[in-house]
């Protein structure tokens, strides 16, 4: 039997005023603000909106329902999360049980970090290979797993 192949591209995507776009990438139903990067390797999903002025690095993926603000730096290989398992185990296609994240202006994570749903405030930096599990309220800098402040900017 014959798998279903789908090919990576880029569709419906609303972009600002010069975007760059390094392929591969795939890249659907979501927003891309003025002045913003995406390397290759890169997956965003529908719902998503990135702010200006802001860089998504190579082998990052970022899920449905992801808001990224003006002026931020996401790192390689950077994931965010939807599904929390809330049910002891994959969603399965349930958008109702899938959670947003929201991240602030001037937000930098770095490679291979993890972003659960959560809601970042501005000036914040989170250290590489971090996961970060709870909201952050205060700018700073944040590392660890799970993210803890180490320190004021």
């Amino acid at each position: 039997m014959e798998p279903i192949i789908k090919e990576i591209g880029i569709r419906n995507v609303k972009f600002g005023k010069d975007v760059m776009v390094v392929k591969p990438a795939n890249l659907y139903d979501c927003e891309i603000g003025d002045n913003s990067f995406v390397g290759p390797f890169v997956e965003i999903q529908g719902s998503v909106t990135i702010g200006k002025n802001t860089r998504i690095q190579s082998h990052a993926f970022i899920c449905e329902y992801v808001t990224i603000g003006d002026d931020c730096f996401i790192s390689h290989g950077a994931m965010f999360i939807n599904d929390v398992f809330a049910i002891g185990g994959p969603a399965r296609g349930r958008r109702d049980l899938w959670k947003s994240t929201s991240i602030g202006n001037n937000v930098s994570i770095g490679t291979n970090a993890t972003v659960l749903p959560v809601k970042i405030c501005d000036n914040v930096v989170v250290g590489a290979g971090s996961v970060v599990t709870k909201d952050i309220i205060q700018s700073g800098i944040y590392a660890g797993n799970p993210a803890k402040k180490i320190r004021s900017i």
